[in-house]
């Protein structure tokens, strides 16, 4: 319903008439005598005075022509927002790096995203080594030390970060296009990225902080129970093991063996350059020719290899508090997979979008099992995960456990109604603008394309899918990847009752953390 206002001017109008009333009966009451010029009022009583302004401020408030808010009216809600047109290119280096770019001269800036398939799927036999390798490239180059090398970007105005996952190492640079500062923070940044020293103090430091997180892990459920899940899903896969590594494992690992894994992942080959700012064609091609001709020579690595098929499974980690932590799933699918967009708007209503999905509404709404419960579809280089989670008081976990079965099972035998996939497909629609909201988002949406080698026109393609996807649709994606019969099941918290215990495993070589002690 569109708003009303009520303009301003009617409410002073409305406000003069009750002070003059108000000022006349108080003259009266102690005596003065109006001007001649001014008695053009007519004298009235308490009641009168109070009825009159009364009927003066309701007609301003009740009249029929108070004018509506234009805006809202303009406003199509059926109508998806209008979508930014995106200048997207591509092109390869000579020595074999992707590269993605859009010109966006609206700021002075750069934004440089460099990715390489070196993540911990690459780990081998070196749990944590790609992890570390990411996190060691700005300890140290030739001639500067971290310190010198955060105060290099920092006195450019230039931004660095650098992440590590799964699937990928990133490296990032956003830098100020002005003629003084553009290429020292590139230079700086080509430095770090390609020629990382290792320094011995500063992989002590960092190994250090490694373990004591994996010791902090001890005493988070929700950490355990995501390494657990994982573990579970992809036994003897690299996608199964966790990306900091263990103990054991980073004890073995050396400066040497950092700089090997950088000279086999971190190569030109296996890089994917995607800048999106206030350059031009031309200089862009000159930025990622001369980064891709300093980092080491090399082809780009083999895809990560498929997991086998799993079997249904519950496990059961012990530990001791009063909440559990439930997290149920399955293999899902890879990126290329063309049953994304339907997979990923049925997980919308499934239990994806928060309030207003189908496990939020039976879990918390109609139970109070829980706080929250969401699930979520993970399409990787290889088949990512299907998953749902939430936690629970432990007397109620059997139930939960029931009402979340029963809720995907219809939900992949019946699929979405026609009024969910419409309110998920419009939300859909009007929240992805803001994923081309900034050149921040733009570029990474760019080194996702290029890192899984999707069509450039990606992002309209899947608007596209969305927008022609039908009920029968969903129900069909997800009748042919979601098996609610071939589920795995973690839980995390404290020890079953015997009738819950039946079938349930324990991971092998589980710790059994405690919570930690209250303070005196």
């Amino acid at each position: 319903m569109a708003a009303r206002t009520i303009p301003i001017a009617r409410w002073v109008i409305a406000g003069i008439f009750l002070v003059i009333v108000l000022g006349l009966l108080l003259s009266k009451s102690i005596g003065v005598k109006d001007e001649p010029a001014q008695a053009t009022v007519p004298e009235m009583d308490t009641t009168q005075a109070e009825t009159a302004a009364k009927e003066t401020i309701e007609s301003v408030v009740q009249t029929d022509q108070l004018p509506a808010l234009e805006s809202l009216q303009r406003v199509d809600l059926e109508k998806a927002p209008a979508r930014r047109s995106l200048d997207l290119q591509h092109w390869t280096t000579d020595e074999g790096s992707r590269v993605y770019f859009m010109q966006a001269p609206e700021l002075p800036m750069l934004d440089l995203q460099l990715m390489f398939a070196g993540g911990a799927s690459r780990d081998g036999d070196q749990p944590g080594v790609a992890l570390v390798t990411n996190g060691m490239l700005n300890e140290g180059i030739k001639g500067m030390d971290a310190g010198a090398i955060a105060a290099g970007f920092e006195k450019l105005g230039a931004q660095y970060s650098n992440s590590s996952h799964r699937d990928m190492a990133l490296t990032n640079l956003r830098t100020l296009t002005a003629s003084d500062k553009l290429q020292p923070a590139l230079d700086l940044f080509t430095r770090v990225v390609s020629q990382p020293t290792f320094p011995e103090e500063s992989f002590e430091r960092l190994r250090n902080q490694l373990l004591a997180s994996l010791q902090m892990r001890l005493q988070s459920p929700s950490a355990l129970g995501s390494e657990a899940f994982w573990t579970a899903l992809y036994p003897d896969h690299p996608y199964g093991s966790l990306p900091s590594g263990q103990p054991e494992s980073l004890a073995l690992l050396t400066p040497a063996a950092l700089k090997a894994f950088h000279r086999e992942y971190y190569t030109a080959g296996n890089a994917v350059i995607a800048l999106v700012g206030n350059v031009d064609r031309q200089e862009a091609e000159r930025i990622a020719s001369r980064l891709s001709r300093a980092l080491p020579p090399g082809p780009a690595v083999a895809s990560v290899v498929e997991p086998a098929p799993l079997q249904p499974k519950r496990e059961h980690l012990l530990f001791d508090s009063q909440q559990t932590h439930i997290l149920i799933g399955q293999l899902g699918i890879s990126r290329h997979d063309p049953d994304y967009a339907a997979l990923y708007v049925g997980n919308q209503i499934l239990g994806g979008s928060g309030f207003g999905s189908r496990l939020m509404e039976q879990i918390r709404e109609q139970r109070g099992l829980s706080y929250s419960v969401n699930s979520s579809v993970i399409p990787m280089q290889a088949s990512g995960p299907f998953q749902i989670s939430m936690q629970t008081r432990s007397d109620q976990v059997a139930l939960a456990l029931e009402v979340i079965d029963s809720t995907l099972t219809e939900f992949v035998r019946d699929g979405p109604t026609e009024t969910e996939l419409v309110r998920s497909k419009r939300q859909i629609m009007g929240e992805f603008p803001l994923s081309t909201a900034s050149n921040g988002a733009i570029v990474g949406q760019l080194g996702a394309i290029g890192f899984y080698n999707l069509p450039l026109n990606q992002m309209q393609l899947f608007l596209d899918q969305v927008e022609k996807l039908s009920v029968a649709d969903v129900q069909a994606a997800f009748q042919r990847h979601i098996k609610p019969d071939q589920l795995v099941i973690v839980t995390i918290g404290p020890a079953l009752a015997p009738e819950q215990a039946e079938g349930v495993i324990a991971p092998a070589d589980a710790p059994v953390p405690q919570a930690p002690e209250p303070e005196a």
